[in-house]
């Protein structure tokens, strides 16, 4: 697309567009340095369509715009962490449908499209599905992080699927060494890590439906492909060989604490799967590229089920409707609006017409590749669920499948958990 003077060819047609200036004011997430961020990319709408646009952040946002929308104060835009709400409020009749177009522009521009429309679709207060939301600034959670001079030492080479890795796995075990590092601890959040787990395999040995199914028990819990993605986990977490300190202390390890096992010297394991956000727990001074890094999750090749994603982020929905606030979804579709993020820091897109050399971190640049490369991209499923099961049963019940309780029975405690909410 051409520029002129830092505006595309759309941006000039925003402009035109607005017949006169509004106040569009955003709710987010954000506070602190991505405040910043989210600020900078607003300022450039701004400037772009003359509205005048005002940003307020708040780490209870997910309890404030329900306050908001039923005084009937919401602000225009809201900025949900999770799907979940939006699709309650859109029910509800508290979110405004995006403009024509949106859908295909989506399918057109983003990748793995079709996946970030059904994450944005909803039923409104008639049973109607519509789109309502855009995604913006997205997160992967299906990494593995590893030492590249522990394998160049030991002559191992990034796996490029899924049989591959579990052939990684036996052959450092042969080697006597113990491959992977896994802790599910989190204070009372304790077993969340292991969801992440299932959803990934789940999403590896199962067509994408199947998940979409699981999440909102179409499929129920006990259904035998989920069971089966229980016990894939279980192939990983449920072997002394494969863990660091025994399948024991899977459960006890605090997930902020399991990584540190491949900086020891000699190293306690050589793998660790585990979400982007995960280098904050890194020893003091390890520098991801250099003495730490990652690769992609790999899939099964016998499924062909394509390159997988599961990951989470932001979407934006219009809560107030004005004409600025289509605006402001219109400039989000700008390639622009995804680059003045990029070159900061914390952001990633699924926009295929980005510039990947504008990431400032090359760490970003690697992790957004996978994102490109998603043939599908699904949002962590336990967020999806209601949160008595997903933030409730479903860490329980990972804890005790850990400790060597049978995933069906476990799975069927979930289930009945989810129908007792019914």
């Amino acid at each position: 697309m051409r520029t002129f003077f830092g505006c595309s060819v759309a941006t000039i047609a925003l402009v035109a567009s607005s017949a006169f200036a509004e106040q569009v004011t955003v709710f987010g997430p954000w506070l602190g340095p991505d405040q910043e961020n989210v600020e900078a990319v607003l300022s450039a709408f701004a400037d772009a369509s003359g509205h005048d646009v005002r940003y307020v952040g708040s780490d209870a946002l997910e309890q404030q715009i329900l306050v908001d929308a039923e005084a009937g104060s919401a602000p225009n835009v809201t900025v949900f962490p999770q799907p979940g709400l939006a699709a309650d409020m859109a029910s509800r009749g508290f979110l405004t449908p995006l403009a024509d177009g949106t859908a295909d522009w989506i399918r057109e521009n983003y990748a793995a499209g079709q996946s970030w429309v059904d994450l944005g679709t909803y039923a409104d207060e008639n049973g109607q599905d519509q789109l309502y939301g855009f995604f913006y600034k997205v997160d992967v959670k299906s990494l593995v992080w590893y030492i590249p001079e522990n394998f160049e030492d030991a002559e191992y080479e990034v796996p490029e699927t899924m049989e591959e890795l579990k052939a990684l796995t036996d052959q450092i075990v042969a080697d006597g060494e113990t491959p992977w590092c896994i802790g599910l601890g989190s204070g009372g959040a304790t077993g969340w890590p292991a969801t992440d787990w299932v959803e990934d395999l789940l999403l590896r040995t199962q067509p994408p439906e199947v998940y979409d199914g699981w999440t909102d028990n179409s499929i129920p819990f006990d259904d035998e492909r989920i069971v089966a993605a229980i016990e894939e986990f279980g192939s990983f977490a449920r072997n002394d060989d494969y863990v660091a300190g025994g399948t024991g202390a899977v459960a006890t390890t605090d997930f902020r604490d399991s990584p540190k096992g491949l900086f020891d010297s000699p190293p306690q394991c050589y793998l660790h799967r585990q979400a982007s956000f995960i280098p904050a727990f890194f020893p003091e001074g390890a520098e991801v590229g250099v003495d730490v890094d990652f690769f992609y999750f790999p899939a099964l090749a016998e499924k062909d089920l394509g390159t997988p994603v599961l990951g989470a982020g932001t979407l934006w929905a219009i809560t107030n409707e004005n004409e600025a606030a289509h605006d402001l979804i219109k400039f989000l579709q700008e390639v622009e609006a995804h680059e003045i993020w990029m070159a900061r820091e914390g952001f990633l897109t699924p926009h295929t017409g980005v510039n990947p050399e504008v990431f400032g971190d090359p760490t970003l640049r690697k992790m957004n590749e996978i994102l490109l490369n998603a043939t599908t991209f699904r949002f962590d499923g336990s967020d999806l669920m209601p949160g008595a099961v997903g933030a409730g049963t479903f860490w329980t019940g990972m804890v005790d499948y850990a400790g060597g309780k049978e995933a069906s029975a476990v799975a069927s405690e979930i289930q009945a958990s989810w129908e007792a909410l019914k």
